[in-house]
């Protein structure tokens, strides 16, 4: 009680010592020389009621479609005529899976429906059971398939030791802080590496570079204007920058640009962006940029924080906020076009709800100007949800939004389409999966982000179909996790196409006696297409007979090997790009499908090449590391190919 009344006491009172965990920090101190805003300024804490408005009706949920058990499901597999892209409202359990038509020689490309058609929901296993650390953020670094999870230095302790000196010294008070707060995982074999830290990562953002190392931005106290570097070696650890950025950046959004820079926008009390200066230079006041759509759709409870940033395929910059969006040409520095606000809500932190870009879908021989590029925002909270359940006493937690909306952002008409999901979701993750559906996992049903502010896990994930014939549901139930995973869950996608799920941190802390512990465990979801009954589609990448590293439109060579004989309109080729996972925002997540030029049989036994066609630029597929599946019947490959696209 007397941790949530300091707490609480921020608010009004924003410099007054904090209790968190027996321990006392000051709010940050403030940069000299870098305005901020007047405001409140405490840690994942927000103030007064936001006055906003409740969202949609809810639905039933559809839970009792998901079946339990982990055995495979039965299996039908047909082609059929794409007849619907866009998204539905009705009823079904189609468990459809897409590819693309594709005539080896002449260029043409069709669109149709591969239908691997199964009953099995999928299943879960737990990959580790204590991780050290839990991943409130987390990105898989490419060639090393090694995934870095990080949490936060402010609270000074984890579920794991560092295994030597030195311990982190602690800025103003000078004691040492022996627990580690960041660590490498393979993704195969559970193997733990620490890594230090010390300038605080609590709520930073991130990128991958050309050469696909991290280039994490942001913290909160000594880290908020702090660049750090993760390269990819056995015995790479971070190299830190303090003080590299021109406004601090806790609850910012880092997005890659076509030609490979990054930008970094908002934050909590800055409406800004800059562009995220190269290694060992350093930002001043003169690069920071004013954002006035930040200063419009700041409610009184934020509700405008991590916004959804998108690279358009035209180079234009995608930003959501709060319930608004725009896009900005990067080289000029102008707002272009706004798109129509959507309604129901808001959708970024606190409201949390979660977005991603649905597939840039290629052709063979690729020339035209403008290459579609959607983006799908789902779920969120009222306005209000956030002082209804952190500030109200007794806590109120609203309904979040069940609704879906997906928007062309390459349309200056374009319109929000919106449609409704099998049960309410806030605090989720969108993972895009190999095949170009959606994943969406993770979250709660009721409440807001911030401590002890959601109720009701939300433990099945649901399957959103990017393309249907028009004569089902865009959505499926999934079998379900037993392990709620809430504020600060996490995600990625694997090689062998199965999703790591990790973090869940209600707390300022590591608790093991909250309502919602402390989430150390590491979970593996295996999604409908691994379905065991499916195996048989699988193919295997040949690496060492294909190509890894290939310019904008380019031809590149991919050699498969499977079981039988192959049908090339049951192919599909994708290449996607790992994004940086924090507080229900992916950000860069990027999934292309390569059109086929050519296919070639029987190369050698149960042997065929596919020849493919790179993106033409930068704005399609920013350059740097891809990971390459194959999938066949909808069906991904057993191991996805790592390939670097170059300028």
């Amino acid at each position: 009680m007397m941790a949530s009344l300091f707490w609480r006491g921020l608010i009004i009172l924003p410099f007054l010592f904090v209790y968190v965990n027996g321990e006392h920090f000051l709010y940050p101190k403030r940069h000299v020389g870098k305005a901020e805003l007047a405001g409140y300024k405490g840690p994942d804490s927000l103030a007064v009621d936001g006055g906003g408005f409740y969202s949609g009706p809810l639905i039933a949920d559809d839970d009792g479609s998901a079946a339990g058990g982990n055995a495979g499901g039965t299996t039908e597999v047909k082609v059929e005529n794409l007849g619907k892209v866009d998204g539905d409202n009705t009823n079904g359990n189609a468990n459809s899976v897409e590819s693309t038509q594709v005539a080896a020689k002449n260029g043409i490309s069709n669109r149709n429906i591969v239908e691997a058609k199964t009953t099995f929901k999928g299943s879960w296993e737990v990959f580790v059971e204590n991780a050290g650390v839990s991943a409130m953020h987390l990105i898989l670094l490419p060639k090393i398939n090694q995934a870095l999870m990080f949490d936060a230095t402010v609270w000074k302790i984890s579920k794991m030791k560092l295994p030597g000196p030195p311990c982190r010294r602690i800025e103003g008070t000078n004691e040492e802080d022996c627990y580690v707060h960041s660590i490498l995982m393979d993704v195969e074999t559970g193997k733990i590496r620490p890594l230090r830290l010390n300038y605080d990562t609590w709520c930073s953002s991130g990128a991958l570079d050309i050469n696909g190392r991290l280039v994490s931005t942001g913290g909160y106290n000594n880290g908020s204007d702090t660049v750090r570097i993760l390269d990819l070696c056995d015995t790479c650890g971070w190299e830190e920058y303090p003080g590299a950025l021109g406004n601090g950046r806790w609850y910012a959004t880092q997005v890659t640009l076509g030609d490979g820079r990054f930008m970094v926008f908002g934050g909590r009390d800055f409406p800004t962006y800059e562009f995220v200066p190269p290694q060992g230079q350093k930002n001043t006041l003169k690069d920071v940029v004013d954002f006035n759509l930040l200063v419009e759709t700041h409610d009184p409870v934020e509700n405008n924080l991590y916004p959804f940033v998108y690279l358009s395929t035209d180079g234009n910059v995608f930003i959501f906020a709060n319930n608004r969006s725009v896009l900005l040409n990067p080289n000029t520095q102008t707002i272009i076009h706004e798109f129509p606000v959507l309604p129901n809500g808001a959708r970024n932190y606190p409201a949390s709800g979660s977005a991603c870009l649905l597939p840039i879908m290629l052709k063979p021989n690729e020339d035209r100007r403008v290459i579609p590029a959607e983006v799908l925002i789902c779920g969120g909270a009222s306005h209000d949800a956030y002082a209804k359940a952190d500030l109200q006493r007794p806590k109120v937690f609203l309904p979040g939004n069940t609704d879906c909306a997906r928007l062309d952002i390459t349309k200056r008409n374009g319109k929000w389409k919106i449609i409704n999901m099998p049960s309410a979701r806030l605090l989720g993750d969108m993972a895009v999966l190999p095949t170009g559906d959606v994943l969406i996992v993770n979250g709660a049903k009721t409440g807001s982000a911030g401590w002890d502010d959601a109720r009701e896990p939300n433990l099945n994930p649901i399957l959103y179909k990017y393309q249907t014939d028009g004569t089902g549901s865009k959505f499926t139930v999934l079998n379900p996790s037993n392990i709620p995973r809430m504020y600060h869950s996490s995600f990625a996608l694997l090689p062998d196409a199965k999703i790591l799920i990790a973090g869940s941190n209600t707390n300022p802390g590591y608790l093991d006696d909250a309502l919602f512990p402390t989430e150390v465990r590491v979970e593996k979801f295996s999604p409908h297409y691994l379905d065991p009954n499916l195996a048989m589609f699988r193919q295997e990448i040949i690496v060492e007979k294909s190509n890894n590293q290939v310019k904008y439109g380019q031809k590149l060579t991919v050699q498969i090997r499977g079981n039988g004989e192959i049908d090339q309109q049951k192919l599909q080729v994708t290449v996607y790009s790992p994004p940086f996972v924090t507080h229900g925002i992916s950000m860069n997540q990027r999934l292309i499908q390569l059109g086929i030029v050519e296919f070639n049989k029987n190369v050698a036994p149960n042997t065929n090449n596919i020849v493919l066609q790179a993106p033409m630029n930068g704005n399609i597929a920013p350059p740097g590391y891809y990971m390459l599946f194959v999938n066949y019947n909808g069906v991904p490959c057993r191991q996805s190919m790592w390939v670097q696209f170059l300028p």
